[in-house]
């Protein structure tokens, strides 16, 4: 993607995206952080993290660069976003940390996001898998969807695979009837298109079993749909480019360190080492 690392100088900050991520509940700021740091170590020019108020003092100390929007719940998310406050932001995501209790604020998010691309993770999946009618409504989002379910996730919301053989086909029809890109992360993390294309990752390792590491992957997948403004990338280049990022930031940290010693916030400090 020709802006990862290759910026005209005659820019600003305001070319670069600007994002929103949902994310983070009291006790679990932490992935709100992680994903924060991954989305602008990407390149988005501006993000806005919306923080429950208890969130909000941890999220300025830690990562000065980020903006903050304050719910007025100090423990989690119940703020619904109107249309007009999600027109200001170039992506969205949803998701890392956020704990199950805020499902009419997702439903209003999806309602605000229909024109904005919009990465979905963690919490926010498996409050879309307790809400079917919200699928339901993701279905007619217009601007470019992605889910990002681990193993169990993934069963929450489509059910176990009928046989393990038939994973694959099933992945390329629920992205297909869905209108969604769907990433379903493990070993060999896989990136189905709406257009029935599946793309396998070949990056990563074993070390990035690890906490975290896939608020990261939210964070930098936000970063670079912020970047997307003029949708010059399909959603699903998007996604395929996202992943290889995080994995070959994994494959950057073992140049230093073992497997068993790696953290999500070494994929961080790795994207800067990253070139395409």
């Amino acid at each position: 993607m020709h802006f990862f690392n290759h910026r005209d100088p005659d820019t600003h900050k305001g070319h670069y995206g600007h994002a929103l991520l949902v994310a983070g509940k009291y006790g679990t700021a932490g992935a709100a952080r992680m994903a924060a740091e991954a989305t602008l170590r990407t390149g988005a020019g501006l993000l806005t993290v919306h923080l429950p108020q208890r969130c909000v003092d941890t999220m300025q100390a830690a990562f000065p660069e980020a903006m903050v929007s304050i719910d007025e719940c100090p423990d989690h998310w119940t703020h619904r976003f109107t249309p007009d406050e999600l027109a200001r932001y170039d992506a969205v995501a949803v998701g890392p940390g956020l704990g199950t209790a805020s499902a009419d604020a997702l439903e209003a998010l999806i309602e605000g996001t229909m024109d904005i691309p919009l990465v979905i993770d963690a919490d926010a999946l498996n409050m879309l898998a307790a809400h079917p009618g919200m699928q339901q409504q993701l279905a007619q989002h217009r601007a470019g969807v992605i889910l990002t379910p681990h193993a169990r996730e993934y069963e929450r919301l489509f059910g176990p695979d009928p046989t393990p053989g038939a994973c694959t086909e099933r992945l390329r029809r629920l992205a297909m009837e869905n209108h969604w890109v769907i990433v379903r992360k493990g070993h060999r993390t896989q990136v189905a298109g709406t257009d029935g294309t599946i793309y396998t990752n070949t990056t990563g390792n074993a070390g990035m079993a690890t906490a975290g590491s896939g608020d990261v992957l939210t964070g930098i997948l936000l970063g670079i749909m912020a970047q997307n403004k003029e949708r010059q990338y399909t959603t699903e280049e998007c996604a395929r480019t996202g992943v290889w990022l995080h994995g070959k930031s994994g494959d950057k940290a073992l140049e230093k360190q073992s497997e068993c010693s790696l953290l999500a916030s070494d994929l961080i400090k790795n994207l800067c080492t990253v070139t395409m």
